[in-house]
């Protein structure tokens, strides 16, 4: 992340930023403190991610919140998901995850959810936002500070709502062996039980919530070559990585060959299109191949301004069956309107176990595409004029311009778009072959930069 240390990220999903330097227990006092306010006072569940630092933030988050007059549930260590289960099971008015998500260990964060069990919307962040910075927010008086209470185990509540998402009888029967790769982070146990629940003889590594990442946190195939080996040496008919705060999948197949993340979601799609038909949500700058497969099922696909909050708005407006973005995120409303690689692990078991064939033929099943993910600094005074003449360059293509500008072509795409985080445009392509996608990102860099 190009982000100094210095600098705390605020935006309008939470804060983040390295312990000891941007991020002191302070800022998460007060910035919780703003949600409290936000919320007004009520219910709130908190959850933390493994790493050491969580436990001190976690302090300070209760701090912040009782002193706005919120009861807070202690939820302990328990991936992403899972804190938007509790806060509809629980019915509280939000919640809030500490964790910064696949950064290294010297960062963390917060991150925000609505009384829906969903990361907050844009708007709604942004008014937290606005309250955290001016620090105009009323503290509760010593009568009305909040409770601390501990709540039953919600990851019960998040594995039942799993399982009754697929057969299990059916996957039981395959007698699986599975390689899980939880990098100490907060989706090991929930993901050794799922799958001990699926029947499964589960090759655990690193499946403890201790904190040790013991490679990149960000489980993209750069970042598991270490890891993949073991699969094919396990003979596992899947290896499963998750990130640390458990929002995200990544996929090894039986060989030990690292699949791309967007394949994650393209397989839990069309395993959900054979249980019903239905419209799928994903974002604009996620692979072409999950538009394919809807198409096949003859379901149609919407696409979304990126962002997880944007997808799940997209999704209720059109009652989706499932959606998600191309980091290895499933959204299924059926568990909760958060990332959700339990219920892709889920999903991509029943579909090797209906199809029974090993993971490796499942994907070369799918249609084939190379993307290619770039990023350019661009001025913010030009940033207007290089977007708008973009389109000029493909004068055939489909132009969508609600988040930058995606262009389509009959077998390519192109997205351009400003990053939230960084002073920069991303440019992504996807086209049948890489030095097709290269050659639309070089032609986008011509205009970008001049």
């Amino acid at each position: 992340m190009a982000t100094a240390a210095s600098e705390l990220i605020v935006s309008v999903s939470g804060i983040r930023g390295v312990v000891g330097s941007s991020l002191t227990p302070e800022a998460a006092t007060r910035f919780a403190g703003a949600l409290g306010a936000y919320l007004k006072g009520g219910r709130v569940a908190v959850g933390r991610d493994s790493r050491p630092s969580g436990q001190m933030l976690k302090h300070a988050v209760i701090a912040g919140l009782t002193a706005a007059g919120c009861t807070v549930d202690d939820l302990g260590i328990v991936p992403t998901p899972t804190v938007g289960l509790a806060v509809r099971n629980l019915k509280a008015a939000g919640g809030m995850m500490i964790t910064a998500s696949h950064n290294p260990a010297p960062w963390n964060g917060l991150k925000l959810f609505g009384p829906d069990g969903a990361v907050l919307s844009a708007d709604d962040g942004r008014d937290v936002a606005r309250l955290y910075e001016t620090g105009e927010f009323a503290r509760a008086t010593w009568d009305k500070v909040g409770e601390l209470h501990v709540p039953p185990d919600v990851t019960d509540v998040h594995l039942r709502a799993v399982l009754d998402c697929v057969s299990v009888a059916k996957v039981a029967s395959k007698n699986f062996t599975v390689f899980l790769d939880g990098n100490g982070g907060a989706g090991g146990p929930l993901g050794v039980r799922l799958l001990q629940d699926l029947g499964c003889l589960v090759v655990q590594h690193n499946c403890v919530a201790n904190g040790d990442f013991v490679h990149d946190p960000e489980p993209t195939p750069a970042h598991l070559v270490d890891v993949a080996p073991w699969v094919a040496q396990t003979q596992s008919a899947v290896g499963f990585v998750l990130d640390p705060d458990s929002d995200r999948l990544a996929l090894i197949d039986e060989t030990g060959t690292c699949l791309s993340e967007e394949l994650t979601l393209a397989l839990a799609v069309k395993y959900r299109l054979r249980q019903v038909t239905g419209s799928v949500v994903v974002n604009m700058s996620t692979s072409r191949v999950i538009q394919d497969v809807a198409e096949q099922a003859g379901c149609d696909i919407s696409r979304s301004a990126v962002g997880e909050a944007n997808v799940v708005e997209r999704m209720r407006v059109l009652d989706a069956v499932i959606g998600g973005e191309g980091n290895g995120g499933v959204i299924d409303p059926r568990v909760g309107w958060v990332r959700d690689p339990f219920v892709g692990m889920a999903m991509i078991l029943s579909l090797m176990a209906e199809d029974d064939v090993p993971l490796s033929q499942l994907v070369a099943q799918l249609p084939p595409y190379a993307m290619l993910k770039t990023k350019y600094p661009v001025d913010r005074d030009r940033l207007a004029g290089v977007l708008a003449a973009l389109p000029g360059k493909w004068p055939a293509a489909k132009v969508d311009t609600l988040d930058g500008v995606r262009l389509d072509g009959p077998d390519w795409w192109l997205h351009v778009r400003p990053s939230n985080t960084e002073p920069v445009v991303r440019v992504i392509a996807e086209a049948p072959t890489l030095a097709e996608a290269q050659a639309l990102c070089d032609m986008a860099a011509a205009v970008l930069v001049g």
